[in-house]
């Protein structure tokens, strides 16, 4: 399976019908070369609410992309799966049945998840004997793995 990754903000071009070439050129390459894999990362930097203020380049760009995902044939062998960290900021067409109607929510990890993170980033550190990574995960509710990496 072909894998394209994409961040969101790739598309957001300040020049007229760059952003929606990009996302054209993507699909493309996707469905010819099937079975294939669209990950887009950070789609609400392309696929935020739409309102009258929003410049006509960045209208164009999420209309190249519901477009797209309407055009999908059974045959095209192509699967599309976006993330955010906001999804209530995306456009309702996106979230639409037929396109991003199934939600995977992924929860900051739990205590266990944590010590568990805190013990990987640890292993390859230097660092005190009192540092304990079941410390850490203790001091840590809510955070991700991101955050954990970032801390240690």
């Amino acid at each position: 399976v072909k894998f394209y990754y994409s961040s969101g903000s790739e598309f957001d071009e300040m020049f007229v019908g760059v952003g929606a070439r990009r996302v054209r050129e993507l699909f493309t390459a996707a469905k010819a070369n099937g079975p294939a894999l669209i990950f887009i990362d950070e789609i609400d930097a392309l696929g935020g609410k739409r309102s009258t203020k929003d410049q006509s380049y960045s209208r164009m760009t999420l209309n190249q992309l519901l477009s797209e995902m309407d055009g999908f044939e059974s045959s095209d062998e192509v699967i599309v799966i976006a993330a955010t960290n906001t999804p209530g900021s995306l456009d309702k067409a996106l979230t639409r049945p037929g396109r991003f109607d199934t939600t995977v929510s992924v929860d900051p990890p739990d205590m266990k998840g944590r010590t568990a993170i805190a013990e990987t980033y640890l292993a390859k550190i230097k660092k005190d004997a009192t540092v304990r990574a079941i410390d850490i995960a203790r001091g840590t509710t809510g955070f991700t793995g991101a955050e954990l990496s970032n801390l240690i």
